[in-house]
């Protein structure tokens, strides 16, 4: 019998039986399919140099040559995207504002970017998807200083904010959210450790302590846990130590590295760190290249060499970009070479009960297309959208008391929904939520006066079958809106019979009742919601007497209670819209009735607050479009 690899974090070929199970499963966990390189450039070896190298992170074995600098350059730092990647300052000899940028899948050399607040070299960088953050090092003294840049956008850098403590040589590691910065010299070493919310500019905050003090250090993330690697502590160490991202707190060892050296550089995708080159105990300049699983802790495994001595002066950037949580599990690998980023607004009870599903693709403006129909043609269903599938359930027909179906399609192709199954109770005006496995119905209203639940049910998404009980609402309740992480689900405001402004939540794995989370700014029903990997939003609606349609949009951070807070405004104010499309970034809202009904498609940007603006139009005017979490990028289960 063959010796099939792990899915895990190896490369290679597989059963297709494990394949089938894993992406049916959500847990497929590939190298990024645009390359997942780790490239690193210049360096003191011991002169500068222009070279870079890059390896492919899921396979082991020695590194190649990538392209050129503009210039040879040593002590600079480095951003990356998905896509592309930024080197910063440096010296060569003296320091250096210069950026310069490369596409990440592309060999090639280095462009330019635009340039630094300041000159500076052996200062720290790090990025979340969008932008990329360079903090400290010597101008020619120590520097607190924070800049910033939109990495798909050349241009200056921009003042973000100060470090807490002015320092150079220290490890930067980043989540989509949080930028974090530990250890440094100032001139004495110190084992500080600051953060910041990348998307917000302001001065950075204490997180907590290195477990010694420390600079010269590599660093590497995946989304939950961040990793420094080597340091100089009165001598080189081949410690690696760890802390969890989200979380304030002090570091925690975590094991070692194969050789014992300082000014490594470090990075990472999902899985594997990688650290490249640096100086050993004797103070020579090293090729070695090693690797760890994050996750898991131990002393790291020999990777390959560099293809020349890098030095301690250097810096290395990937695509592989671990510490971005839509990066490169099976989500993002399925939204890149299958549902493309889909969101799908399915069936609608205005102007009359409509089958028909329209998708649009949420990274790019413009109209809806047809994707098919559903079985039964109905509005106000619940959503439910996984890496590969998408769910219907409930509605407003065959008849009044609404109806139990559950409808699937999968996203690889445009086609009909299919029977999945039945709830175990009739309803509309329900709402549905889930993570990459469960899906969940909560609440509804059955067509008679009053006859609102508080009932959930689930189902496994990859398994066809009937749904069976989760547990019940904090009150009953129809017209609500939801939105998921890759734990939590929530239910916002709702119907029973007027406007509530009651946060629910559940853990998604587990059967139990809901608990309360907070309260809506504005009491209403009729709303619509979705959510990235840490935020849930809320938007539109009518008020609890059903006198006003609103334009209130809201956001709470769904891994922490608390009542919701202002997000913006929608385009115009309606209720029965469709919602929750959304990938990691943005959130689409669609149609819906202001009280005419409306083909509107407005979208917000989830990490910054603002107005929504127009997306493009539905391809019909329409309400009650399924309400839910309904994007293949569904930015709740990244990470």
């Amino acid at each position: 019998m063959a010796n099939y690899p792990q899915l895990d974090d190896t490369v290679g070929v597989w059963k297709l039986k494990d394949v089938n199970d894993a992406v049916m499963g959500g847990y497929w966990r590939l190298a990024d399919p645009r390359g997942g390189r780790a490239i690193t450039q210049g360096g003191g070896s011991p002169n500068a140099t222009a070279s870079m190298d890059f390896v492919n992170i899921a396979s082991a074995g020695d590194a190649a040559v990538f392209g050129d600098l503009s210039a040879a350059n040593s002590s600079s730092t480095s951003f990356s995207s998905f896509t592309r990647g930024v080197f910063n300052g440096g010296a060569n000899p003296g320091n250096s504002d210069k950026q310069e940028y490369l596409t990440i899948a592309t060999l090639g050399n280095a462009a330019d970017f635009g340039n630094l607040t300041d000159a500076v070299n052996l200062p720290s960088g790090c990025s979340n998807e969008t932008r990329g953050l360079v903090a400290g090092g010597r101008d020619p003294g120590m520097s607190n200083i924070m800049s910033y840049n939109t990495i798909a956008s050349t241009g200056n850098a921009i003042d973000f904010g100060d470090l807490t403590q002015s320092r150079a040589m220290f490890a930067g590691l980043a989540s989509t959210t949080r930028g974090i910065f530990a250890g440094g010299f100032t001139p004495s070493e110190v084992n500080t450790i600051d953060f910041v919310e990348i998307a917000t500019t302001g001065n950075a905050v204490d997180f907590g302590d290195c477990v010694a003090t420390q600079y010269n250090q590599g660093g590497a993330c995946s989304s939950t846990r961040g990793v420094t690697m080597g340091a100089y502590n009165g001598g080189q160490t081949g410690v690696v130590d760890f802390l969890t991202m989200a979380s304030q707190g002090n570091m925690i060892n975590y094991g070692d590295l194969s050789v014992t050296r300082i000014g490594t550089g470090g990075t990472s995708n999902s899985i594997r760190a990688i650290l490249t080159g640096g100086q050993d105990g004797s103070g020579n300049a090293t090729n070695v290249i090693d690797f760890g699983i994050i996750t898991t802790g131990g002393t790291f495994t020999d990777f390959g060499d560099c293809t020349r001595v890098v030095g301690s002066k250097h810096a290395t950037l990937s695509n592989g970009h671990g510490g971005l949580s839509d990066g490169y599990n099976g989500t993002r690998f399925l939204n890149v070479v299958a549902g493309a980023g889909r969101g799908l607004f399915a069936g609608a009870f205005a102007p009359a009960d409509i089958g028909s599903i329209e998708f649009v693709q949420i990274s790019t403006l413009g109209n809806g297309n047809d994707f098919g129909d559903l079985s039964v043609a109905r509005g106000r269903g619940g959503v439910t959208t996984s890496s590969i599938r998408s769910h219907l359930a409930g509605g407003t027909a065959p008849d009044s008391n609404g109806s139990n179906n559950i409808d699937y399609t999968t996203l690889t192709s445009t086609g009909n929904y299919a029977d999945f199954g039945n709830l175990t109770t009739s309803h509309l005006q329900c709402t549905a939520l889930n993570n990459s496995t469960r899906g969940v119905r909560a609440g509804g209203y059955n067509g008679n006066p009053g006859s609102f639940t508080n009932v959930m049910d689930y189902w496994t998404l990859a398994t066809a079958g009937n749904a069976a009980d989760f547990g019940d609402l904090s009150s009953t309740k129809g017209s609500t809106s939801s939105g998921a992480s890759t734990t939590r689900g929530i239910v916002a405001g709702g119907r029973a019979p007027g406007g509530k402004n009651e946060i629910d939540y559940i853990t998604i794995a587990s059967t139990g009742n809901a608990t309360d989370f907070g309260n809506l700014s504005v009491a209403r029903s009729g709303l619509a919601g979705g959510s990235s990997s840490t935020r849930t939003v809320q938007g539109g609606g009518i008020n609890d007497d059903d006198s006003a349609n609103v334009n209130t949009i809201d956001y709470i951070t769904t891994a922490s209670t608390g009542d919701a807070s202002d997000f913006g405004d929608l385009t115009q104010a309606r209720n029965v819209m469709g919602g929750g499309a959304s990938n990691n970034s943005r959130l689409i809202f669609a149609g819906g009735q202001t009280p005419t009904k409306v083909n509107t498609l407005d979208y917000v940007t989830i990490a910054s607050t603002g107005n929504a603006a127009d997306f493009g139009d539905l391809s019909v005017i329409k309400a009650g479009v399924g309400n839910g979490a309904c994007g293949d990028s569904h930015g709740g289960l990244q990470g």
